[in-house]
């Protein structure tokens, strides 16, 4: 038995050495950098919105995006097929605001359901050549959104990675483990970039040039995969010479989070079922990090009920989550998600669990996509 205790001890220092090694040296570069003021610019911009079904998000959120003070862009807002009343919405927008593109989208047999087709659409029947997306369920968190995510843009970085945040719902337990995943996953992409590995992006807010598009074929590689417009499309084109990130609060998006954690649990299945796409380092780099946080905190607890060495091992525990603490702080106070950071210890016992379902459960059945 105290060989194997030996053992095990041995393998909670190893995994305790990557999980240091993940915070101390890759997501501190993205929790301790500064905001990167960008040079405002006037660059004709093409800002892309996919709807399908969206009538009530497209009441609510297109006033956001017809009133940016921006001097030079157009809304190309692309009606998915919608069953309900999205299309005579955009129609009357279109009417409104002549810097308003509308492409309307028919069910084709080979793409049906595909948003990627209908991005696609969007893409090539937008004018300026610099592109800018987020969804119908988005609104911008200020007026200077355009402008602040355009800045970014130089002549070499043509791929501008952005956060998309989620509305605060006050007393909502679910609610902030939803926000505290997003600030998790932004974290990680945006220190990721930062290293010179990007890998994701999120299609609630995410910019780049048309000719990268264009580049990778588009979404040719992936198109029969439902979902990975954003990830999947930045994962193929997404390098460190051509990508930057952007934290500036006035660059935010916002959207409702899921009230049910069912729903939420649809939502990740989608998310998860595409990263087994990404190229080998990022597969290697995700799957690295969640198995160093398991087993750390399962060996954790063998160890300490069997009392072995159980000093050395609860001083590496607290320390490891000071650590962690500290540098989740910094990087959920720079997206203003201050208010999660408290339960950060619990939030990362749920997610892991939540987590792992996910996985058993994509084993067993396909998850449901754009519909």
């Amino acid at each position: 038995m105290e060989t194997v205790l030996f053992g095990l001890f041995i393998a909670y220092l190893a995994f305790f050495t990557l999980q240091f090694i993940y915070y101390g040296f890759i997501f501190s570069r993205f929790s301790f950098a500064q905001p990167q003021e960008g040079t405002p610019k006037s660059i004709a911009v093409s800002v892309i919105i996919c709807a399908k079904n969206e009538l009530e998000n497209l009441k609510k959120n297109l006033p956001h995006f017809v009133s940016q003070n921006y001097p030079n862009y157009e809304l190309v807002l692309i009606d998915d097929a919608s069953s309900d009343d999205s299309l005579e919405l955009l129609e009357e927008y279109e009417r409104m605001y002549p810097f308003i593109k509308l492409v309307k989208v028919e069910n084709n047999e080979a793409f049906w359901g595909n948003k990627k087709f209908a991005l696609t659409l969007g893409i090539k029947a937008a004018k300026n050549e610099y592109l800018l997306f987020t969804d119908a369920d988005c609104r911008p968190n200020d007026a200077n959104w355009i402008a602040e995510m355009t800045a970014h843009f130089t002549a070499k970085k043509t791929i501008v990675l952005g956060y998309g945040a989620y509305e605060k719902i006050k007393g909502s337990f679910l609610n902030k483990i939803i926000r505290y995943e997003t600030a998790i996953t932004a974290i990680q992409y945006f220190s990721w970039a930062k290293v010179g590995k990007p890998y994701m992006g999120v299609g609630r807010n995410l910019a780049y040039k048309k000719s990268e598009f264009f580049n990778v074929r588009g979404f040719m590689d992936h198109m029969k995969i439902r979902s990975g417009d954003d990830d999947l499309f930045i994962n193929q084109a997404a390098n460190a010479q051509n990508t930057t990130i952007n934290f500036n609060s006035e660059s935010f998006t916002y959207s409702e989070a899921k009230k049910t954690y069912l729903d939420w649990f649809k939502q990740r299945r989608r998310h998860v079922s595409t990263s087994k796409y990404y190229k080998t380092f990022d597969k290697l780099q995700l799957t690295t990090h969640f198995v160093s946080q398991f087993f750390f905190l399962t060996l954790a607890i063998v160890l300490l009920a069997f009392q072995y060495n159980w000093i050395l091992v609860a001083g590496i525990l607290g320390f490891r989550y000071i650590f962690n603490w500290i540098i989740i702080g910094y990087g959920c106070s720079k997206l203003k998600e201050k208010d999660i950071i408290f339960g950060y210890p619990l939030f990362e016992l749920l997610l892991m669990i939540t987590q792992i379902n996910v996985f058993i459960t994509n084993l067993f059945s396909k998850p449901v996509h754009w519909k």
